[in-house]
């Protein structure tokens, strides 16, 4: 039977961890003045702080658990990171693999951050799930929020990355800012946060500004949440310049929008897949410089580029909303940067299909995998099997689904 699909893969090396570098842990019920080893670990402030000896190269392993921070008033900071490593030996900050750690409160990197990984984590707020998400207060600072902002909260920092982080039910996901320069975020599942207020919804799954160095954003999935999936957006006092937005899964969520108030200029947005959120390339600036907008699959939503001096427009498929289309059935699929044993998959499969077979990227013949609901990643398999024939069996409940498939032991 012949099966059309269509797919992009996304392959880059992984960088190896620095040989011979030093391990250092923190637990939930860590000492500050414990040794740092795995059977005496740091509570997590001490060891995020900047004065424990954790040097360029290190690795600083996050015992299972949940981290909760103490302070869970509205403003509260959270986590404070300060750990700078090297180009050549970047610090990396990690949840140990295969297991769950959750920190419940905000995570902030600040000077002298530098050259930092951040991996493997779990960042969320608790009270989002016994407390309303509907606030009387209107405005993006709401008097009456009454818990802490949460999410991961970058105001510096060079060529840090931020890898493989699942962020949901807080007021922001990833709040990136101008501080932070060549930042990159990969491999994110990024859902449900933000607030709904009597003026509008507020909280963005990404919300980011950038005048120097270059950000990338990429392999992430996005969804829900009450504001804007990707909002690089900032008044005409604000830089939105020089990013690359590439391989997203965005669905049933807010505008994808890259612009604002003062001319952009070098944006990028590359094979993104979006279901059900519309995509916008600039805003309110009179004009702006360039931009390249390719191979973007839009299903459900519009694409409007605005206000551009040079445009590259090219391999975009657009179906708007309510629009009547011949059935699709498409597989597009991103192999992780940092581990060869994921992948981020998006199904239209508009055609009815219960099961669609599917080749991914980075998995063969006989390999045992998981596939799981973005949503649920810590939770039972939506299915799981062996690959036959090159491909895996992807089942649907309806036009889009999207998955994170794991390859095991």
């Amino acid at each position: 039977m012949t099966r059309k699909l269509a797919f992009v893969v996304v392959v880059v090396a992984c960088t190896a961890v620095e040989i011979g570098a030093a391990e250092w842990y923190a637990a939930p019920d860590g000492k500050t003045g414990a040794a740092g080893t795995k059977d005496a670990p740091w509570d997590l402030q001490s060891a995020l702080s900047g004065r424990m000896k954790i040097a360029p190269g290190d690795t600083l392993w996050l015992l299972p658990g949940t981290y909760k921070h103490p302070n869970r008033k509205l403003g509260s900071q959270g986590y404070e990171v300060r750990l700078a490593g090297t180009k050549e030996k970047p610090i990396q900050v990690r949840g140990t693999p295969g297991t769950r750690v959750t920190l419940d409160g905000a995570l902030g990197v600040v000077a002298p951050s530098d050259y930092l990984w951040v991996r493997d984590l779990e960042l969320l707020i608790s009270e989002n799930f016994t407390m309303s998400r509907t606030i009387k207060d209107t405005g993006s600072s709401p008097g009456d929020y009454g818990r802490p902002w949460g999410g991961l909260n970058v105001h510096a920092g060079r060529e840090c990355k931020y890898i493989n982080l699942v962020i949901h039910d807080t007021a922001q996901g990833i709040s990136l800012w101008s501080g932070a320069t060549d930042t990159e975020v990969h491999g994110c599942i990024i859902y449900d946060n933000g607030w709904k207020a009597p003026d509008r919804g507020h909280g963005h799954a990404i919300y980011t500004q950038n005048q120097n160095g270059v950000k990338t954003i990429s392999n992430c999935i996005m969804t829900g949440g009450y504001g804007y999936t990707m909002h690089a957006y900032g008044s005409g006092r604000a830089y939105v310049d020089n990013y690359l937005i590439e391989s997203n899964i965005c669905y049933d969520a807010g505008t994808f929008l890259v612009g604002g108030g003062r001319p952009s200029h070098n944006i990028r947005v590359l094979s993104n897949w979006l279901y059900r959120v519309p995509m916008q390339i600039g805003y309110s600036a009179p004009y702006n410089e360039d931009c390249e907008v390719m191979g973007n699959l839009v299903v459900g939503g519009g694409l409007s580029i605005n206000k551009y001096r040079k445009v590259v427009n090219k391999g975009n498929e657009i179906v708007p909303l309510g629009e009547k289309t011949p059935p699709l059935r498409r597989v597009y699929s991103s192999l992780n940067k940092y581990d060869p044993d994921r992948v981020h998959i998006a199904v239209f499969g508009m055609a009815k299909d219960p099961v669609i077979p599917a080749p991914v990227p980075g998995v063969k013949e006989g390999d045992k995998y998981h596939l799981l609901d973005p949503r649920h990643f810590y939770g039972k398999p939506v299915a799981e099997g062996t690959v036959k024939d090159a491909d895996i069996s992807v089942p649907m409940m309806g036009e889009f689904a999207a998955f994170v498939l794991l390859k095991q032991p």
